[in-house]
């Protein structure tokens, strides 16, 4: 069996809207993410919050509190997300590595191991519940954590260029890239200490676009037309 983190970022969730949610979409995923489960995958699950909120470009609010409003970000994605989840027939469980009272559990190995074992979709809140950590560096964390054998990154783009394709319709895709050439040549497919921390852990991801059909069936598959980055 397979442990993949799958790392949602917070703009993917709210599809075309530009902000909040896309029930729609987030069904679509939930589609294929029970597929996954249904071929034996255990999947963990860690969502950004920037459909909420981008506190890092605001200069009238302290950094350290501008980071603690994105962790409650991700943590009301991670609960309607679940939630969606469970409509579609799956079990979840939303952890956080801080108090919220009732609303989640907090994270602890042990207890996302068990939720593992018991076939659930396993929702990781709250970042590393730190400031000045990205939620890449929380989904590598726990990645790491949990003992699992890949990361998939979905993103908005369709994988890993050498410059911004936005701007420059001639930037060239990787097909493979290892994460030290990530690092050596500035990607920032994730920010350079999950990047770091991936290195050093021997954690491979799979960077691909959302929108396409089947995308995160793909990922897994192996026939995803995204980056695979190697360790």
């Amino acid at each position: 069996m397979k442990r993949i983190l799958l790392k949602l970022s917070g703009e993917a969730l709210a599809g075309g809207k530009g902000t909040g949610f896309d029930e729609e979409f987030i069904k679509g995923v939930a589609v294929q993410v029970n597929k996954m489960l249904d071929d034996g995958y255990e999947v963990g699950i860690v969502t950004g919050g920037g459909n909420f909120w981008r506190g890092r470009t605001s200069e009238n609010i302290d950094r350290v509190k501008a980071d603690q409003i994105g962790m409650l970000a991700t943590v009301m994605n991670c609960i309607y997300v679940s939630e969606v989840f469970r409509s579609q027939g799956m079990k979840t469980a939303v952890l956080t590595p801080f108090e919220c009272g009732s609303f989640t559990k907090l994270f602890s190995k042990d207890r996302a191991q068990k939720y593992f074992g018991k076939g659930m979709v396993v929702f990781f809140a709250g970042g590393t519940g730190h400031p000045y950590f990205s939620t890449d560096t929380g989904a590598v964390l726990r990645a790491v954590e949990t003992d699992c054998d890949m990361i998939l990154l979905a993103k908005a783009v369709d994988g890993v260029y050498d410059s911004d394709p936005k701007e420059n319709p001639n930037a060239r895709k990787y097909d493979t890239l290892s994460i030290k050439e990530v690092i050596d040549r500035k990607l920032m497919v994730v920010d350079l200490t999950a990047s770091i921390m991936a290195m050093e852990n021997k954690m491979p991801m799979m960077v691909f676009g959302l929108n396409e059909k089947d995308s995160i069936i793909n990922a897994v598959s192996g026939t995803s037309n995204g980056t695979k980055i190697t360790v």
